[in-house]
């Protein structure tokens, strides 16, 4: 089991809606650059070469930035492009086959409606949840809500890491305060604003309140351009 809070603090979850891949690329960019821990590439609607395709392309972003990328669903696309692990839903592979198939190093992650569920995939290997949806969704996902009471029990059950997922915005976290999750999944808010770094700026604000018992991660890149900024600023002196 890895230790994960920091990196599922402010987690992406990405949707194409129906930009241009080049548009959607650059989104992605411009919230790794800003501040999203941890990058879940999901695609429902796409053929297997331009899921792969389209993770490679990701994956670069992703690494550039030294952020996790994870892949939805397909366990074939997280091994062919290296991505950092996968998260699978109820109706994927049982989770013991898909922790065989990509070994103990990868990250696992599976999607979690019931304590029963919750406590199956922790003891078959996961390494964190996605508890949800805790809100309607406007994604193409169809999904039935999980109640806040369910996602309070399933954190008090399991001891892997829980992220909140479905719906969620920075004007609907409050109530999350207290849920013992490490952090929130977020679609829209992230995706559809004008302005990612600003969004982003708030979302980690509400997230600190939500879930106060860890320090807000600075990816690694942020901190060398934050080294390479000071060291810029001696030479000028």
């Amino acid at each position: 089991m890895k230790k994960l809070d920091k990196r599922l603090a402010l987690y992406l979850v990405t949707a194409r809606y129906d930009w241009k891949e080049e548009d959607f690329l650059k989104k992605v960019e411009e919230a790794c650059r800003s501040g999203v821990t941890l990058v879940q590439l999901r695609e429902k609607e796409c053929s297997t070469r331009e899921y792969y395709e389209l993770a490679q392309k990701v994956k670069t972003i992703t690494d550039t930035y030294q952020i996790p990328l994870i892949i939805d669903d397909r366990v074939d696309i997280c091994l062919a492009v290296d991505a950092s692990g996968v998260h699978i839903g109820a109706d994927e592979l049982p989770v013991d086959v898909v922790r065989n198939m990509i070994g103990n190093d990868k990250i696992l992650g599976v999607t979690a409606k019931t304590v029963e569920r919750a406590l199956e995939a922790e003891q078959n290997g996961a390494d964190y949840l996605g508890v949800g949806a805790i809100y309607p969704t406007t994604t193409k996902v169809i999904t039935q809500p999980t109640s806040i009471e369910t996602l309070k029990v399933i954190a008090t059950t399991v001891s892997i890491s829980i992220v909140a997922i479905g719906g969620i915005k920075e004007d609907n976290m409050e109530p999350l305060k207290g849920t013992g999750i490490a952090g929130v999944a977020i679609v829209s808010e992230i995706m559809k604003a004008n302005n990612i770094q600003e969004s982003q700026e708030e979302n980690e604000e509400v997230v600190k309140k939500t879930a106060p018992n860890f320090d807000f991660l600075e990816s690694d890149y942020s901190k060398l351009k934050k080294i390479e900024e000071e060291e810029k600023e001696k030479t000028y002196r």
